[in-house]
């Protein structure tokens, strides 16, 4: 047993089952036989999905068995006793694992900075370490999908509970459980999309401004002279009133309201640590200076219309000034904490994060449409000229659109940007994401509507940053690009903006369209070829990959992700998105945030040092992945177009429940009417198949492609390039991750069913046909086997949910049965509910699901 399964055995499972029994002793109404209860509920599901029962089988025997309660309203109350008392074996498992991090991991091991130090010094590789790090960075870009299904009084709650956990305060966890029993686990609203920022602005005050200060202060102190001012290293983005595609909420003065937001929170962060300093610094000549930046800190933070506006310059001026004092005056004292704070204030400006625009191209393709149609700004015949003269007529205008009423909206919000760089300093809004960018023209229409707003060409300091997700569009990206590289003006652009074009690439659509193999080596795909490109046009690529928790949406192990790329695809910077749980789970805590931080820098810092991108793939394994993902696309292709698909997961699994849940303020689908996965969002639909047990996107077509290509005796080849390739091994162990939370007898009940058995049938064989090939590739008999701590973790989270899961398809059983007589009536609604209460506690506990 490693040593760090034997930690999460002892600081974790051992302390689950003691401070668990704390719940039974809650002095609240029946949670002491709800505790009760509860174990033997657990045991008889297990025996009962053993012995192939369906949900409604399990509960209706388990009330026979172990309670008196025979009325409805009995049952129904206890059911719901079962699901409180489970969320919160969530919230304290989530607690227990984030106190135990420091122990169950590495903190100085493989992947950290620690490791990079010792690889630096034995190689001599100072210098090409200096020069690695004058353009390199990691952008952590927090986005407005829900970040947790606790409400923000429970995040509060689960940091408080961490804490007396490291500390064994058994007084004080029991006052924490006591607290969680009283407080709701549900949003009796929508959150606005400013909440929904608020609530990701916590991360930033509380986990990253402190871990991103001890990275910065580690380099700092061992490589002095590879880490400079002009480059940040951590930078952090933030998508929160920004990020208005498909989600009608957001708007213009959001994007403001949330900036100002951000500018407040860092200068508080500021405020607080000089007032620390002061405590220390009591010397001659710096306790004034400190002094005084306090009062300007104070104004600027709680004096209403105070217009003497701090800039970051101004606060750098004041610390450099104390810096030199104290090394002039008085030995240096303290120095460190001064040298410290300054890192952060290079970092993180007055923006704290840079807050990016995002909108669907489809919204500016109608709104200059519209221009052309009712102003004189294009000509009437627009929209019937070829794309190359509609990018001649966009890239010559010079002229206002003087009513900006035609979308009001659209134009505020590209105003809205050069207001926020005005207060928060250019870095605080440079970035317009063009969500499903099919064509060069989609990128020159949001030039063009900024010259149309009254930016002057030469002035232009906005970003535009493509996303392509498709396969289609991945395909074609290289092509797209190399449109807007010949074109003078967007090249001219690209000049002022360091000669940069960052491009986003996403995973949720991709899988959506293609099934997660193709999704995946689509994109690894693209890269190559807008490396190229963009090299060949003297560009400079930056890769934004808009990954999420779930592999299905690109999760699972990032870091490797980024180690396993090859010399041929450019890693000047590592861009992300973190999304769902990852949020909490990844970054919840500053020890987790800092190691995972310093997981992303070491992969790309030690990938360019230490010839590891010599990894590269030989044409001839390119040539077979390449034909894994075709098989693998063929097959989920087949699937996506069955009629019945999407209506089985309507059938089966809570989705149509998603948009009651009050998670997030974004709504489920992209627009109104019939279902269909174009519109549907990646949350819902990659959140319901979780909840289903069934993790359809995250494995899919894998087993299949396989097979038809161990028919044709090419396993040999397979079994090769998964020893020789990182890529391959990362892309299989993040299906072994969604593989191992599958749970199918919860559902085998359907495998009978007259319309979607057969379908039931496909997922359950296609899930054991690539479990078979898992086995054989990895020569192991279990999903995961590689990695105890996780494989540990999430089963026993899953004894955890599986309560809840329970309950949650029998209630979807009770729907379907009674839905079709009366959906309106009582009892129907009662179930809805138990439908929507478990799933909190289900995607909470599966940490990375949505």
């Amino acid at each position: 047993m490693s040593n760090t399964l034997a930690e999460f055995k002892n600081l974790v499972g051992t302390k689950f089952e003691m401070y668990n029994s704390l719940f039974t002793s809650l002095p609240f109404h029946k949670v002491e036989k709800t505790g009760i209860l509860l174990s033997l509920f657990l045991l008889h599901c297990e025996e009962g999905f053993r012995n192939n029962q369906s949900p409604a089988e399990i509960i209706d025997s388990f009330f026979r068995q172990y309670t008196n309660y025979v009325s409805s309203k009995e049952q129904i109350d206890l059911l719901f006793r079962f699901i409180q008392y489970s969320e919160r074996q969530v919230v304290l498992f989530d607690a227990l694992e984030d106190a135990a991090f420091g122990s169950t991991h590495d903190m100085d091991g493989s992947g950290t900075l620690k490791q990079l130090q010792t690889e630096v010094i034995q190689t001599n590789s100072q210098q090409q370490l200096a020069e690695k790090l004058k353009d390199f960075s990691v952008r952590l870009v927090l986005t407005a999908h829900p970040n947790q299904f606790y409400p923000s009084a429970v995040l509060g709650i689960i940091h408080d509970l961490g804490k007396a956990l490291q500390k064994d305060d058994t007084v004080l966890v029991n006052t924490y459980l006591q607290q969680l029993g009283k407080t709701p686990f549900f949003k009796k609203e929508k959150p606005s999309p400013y909440d929904e920022a608020v609530n990701l602005i916590w991360f930033l005050e509380n986990v990253f401004y402190h871990s991103a200060g001890h990275i910065l202060s580690f380099l700092n102190s061992e490589f002095p002279d590879a880490v400079t001012e002009e480059n940040q290293l951590i930078r952090m983005g933030f998508w929160p009133g920004g990020d208005r595609d498909g989600n009608p909420f957001v708007k213009a003065d959001t994007t403001l309201k949330v900036a100002e937001a951000l500018r407040q929170s860092i200068i508080k962060c500021y405020y607080m640590e000089v007032r620390l300093l002061k405590g220390r610094l009591t010397f001659q000549g710096v306790d004034t200076l400190l002094a005084s930046l306090e009062d300007r800190l104070y104004k600027n933070l709680f004096i209403p219309g105070y217009k003497a506006y701090l800039s970051k310059d101004e606060i750098k001026a004041t610390l450099i000034e104390i810096r030199d004092i104290l090394i002039a005056k008085h030995n240096s004292l303290f120095l460190s904490k001064v040298n410290n704070l300054l890192d952060k204030v290079n970092l993180f400006g007055l923006f704290f994060a840079s807050l990016d625009v995002r909108q669907d191209s489809s919204v500016h393709r109608d709104l200059v449409a519209i221009i052309a149609e009712k102003t004189k700004v294009l000509p009437k015949n627009y929209k019937n000229l070829s794309e190359e003269s509609k990018i001649q007529l966009l890239q010559a205008i010079d002229s206002l659109v003087v009513d900006t009423d035609l979308d009001k909206e659209t134009f505020d919000t590209l105003l809205s940007i050069r207001t926020i760089q005005r207060f928060n300093g250019p870095e605080g809004c440079h970035r317009y994401i063009i969500s499903h960018t099919t064509s060069a023209l989609d990128v020159m229409e949001v030039y063009a509507l900024c010259l149309m707003a009254g930016w002057k060409k030469a002035e232009l300091n906005i970003d535009f940053v493509p996303l392509f997700e498709t396969i289609g569009d991945l395909r074609s990206a290289a092509k797209v690009m190399s449109i807007l590289y010949q074109n003078d003006s967007y090249l001219n652009h690209l000049k002022r903006r360091n000669n940069a074009q960052t491009i986003m690439l996403g995973f949720s659509d991709g899988t959506k369209d293609g099934g997660y193999l193709m999704a995946n080596w689509s994109i690894y795909k693209a890269k190559e070829e807008l490396t190229r490109i963009s090299k060949e046009h003297g560009i400079e690529v930056v890769f934004f990959d808009g990954r999420g928790g779930p592999p299905a949406r690109g999760g699972g192990k990032t870091h490797q992700f980024y180690a396993s790329m090859g010399k041929n695809i450019a890693n000047k910077e590592i861009q992300l998105t973190i999304q769902g749980q990852t949020i909490s789970s990844n970054f919840g805590t500053r020890a987790s945030a800092r190691f995972n931080m310093e997981q992303l820098m070491h992969s790309g810092i030690s990938n360019a040092l230490f010839s590891l991108r010599s990894s590269t793939m030989s044409s001839s394994e390119e040539e077979l992945i390449q034909e894994l993902a075709e098989e693998s696309y063929q097959a989920f292709s087949l699937l996506k177009n069955n009629p019945d698909f999407l209506e089985y997961l309507n059938f089966a699994s809570p989705l149509r429940y998603y948009a009651e849940a009050n998670i997030g303020s974004r709504p489920s689908k992209r627009k109104a009417g019939k279902l269909n996965l174009n519109d549907l969002r990646a949350v819902p639909y990659v959140g319901a198949w979780s909840q289903l047990k069934q993790n359809i996107p995250g494995y899919f077509g894998v087993g299949i492609a396989f097979e038809k290509l161990d028919s044709e005796g090419k396993w040999g080849d397979i079994m090769n390039l998964y020893k020789q390739s990182l890529y391959f091994r990362t892309l299989m162990g993040n299906c072994e991750m969604a593989m191992s939370k599958c749970f199918f007898p919860l559902t085998s009940y359907l495998s009978k069913h007259p319309k979607y058995g057969v379908l039931w049938n496909l997922f359950y064989e296609e899930f054991e046909r690539t479990k078979k090939y898992i086995f054989l590739l990895t020569g192991k008999s279990e999903l995961m086997a590689d990695r105890e701590t996780d494989q540990l973790s999430i089963r026993m989270r899953q004894r955890i949910e599986l309560p809840l899961i329970t309950i949650q398809q029998y209630a979807l059983t009770m729907i379907r049965e009674k839905g079709n007589k009366a959906s309106d009536s009582p009892e129907v609604k009662v179930f809805e509910k138990l439908v929507m209460r478990c799933s909190f506690g289900i995607i909470n506990a599966e940490r990375n699901s949505a």
